[in-house]
């Protein structure tokens, strides 16, 4: 459960990036007593908001080019949280199965965001990861 907990923890200050373009790192220290963190989170939720940023160009791309019918100024803060979360695990973590990383941003989702997010995000969440699957294949 405190992997479910540093996620949280994780697209917390990624939403919160979305509107001051950095992260507190106070806030960080404050949500390891409140959300029953440990020490090994730390370097999990660390890895997940430096490395997203680092390709959050990369990420937003996808994104966008998988996101029919939306614009990307048109999704919610959340959402995007959410999706630069799950696609930073699912491009850079090999420590962790694309499954669980889609799994836990639908829960995200579902407790995040609006009524439809769950399946918003587990649209393009999956279109990703059958694209790349398409493409490792050829």
């Amino acid at each position: 459960m405190a992997r479910r907990s540093a996620r949280e923890a994780a697209m917390s200050l990624l939403y919160q990036r979305n509107y001051i373009q950095d992260y507190d790192l106070n806030a960080l220290g404050d949500m390891v007593e409140e959300w029953d963190l440990d020490d090994k989170d730390i370097p999990y939720i660390d890895d997940i908001l430096t490395g997203s940023l680092r390709h959050i160009n990369e990420i937003d791309d996808l994104i966008r080019s998988n996101a029919k019918g939306w614009k990307f100024e048109r999704i919610s803060k959340v959402d995007l949280s959410i999706l630069r979360l799950a696609l930073y695990e699912i491009l850079y973590r090999d420590d962790i199965p694309e499954s669980v990383s889609i799994n836990e941003a639908v829960e995200l989702a579902k407790k995040y965001g609006s009524e439809k997010t769950g399946s918003f995000v587990n649209g393009i969440l999956g279109t990703v990861v059958r694209s790349q699957e398409n493409s490792s294949d050829t």
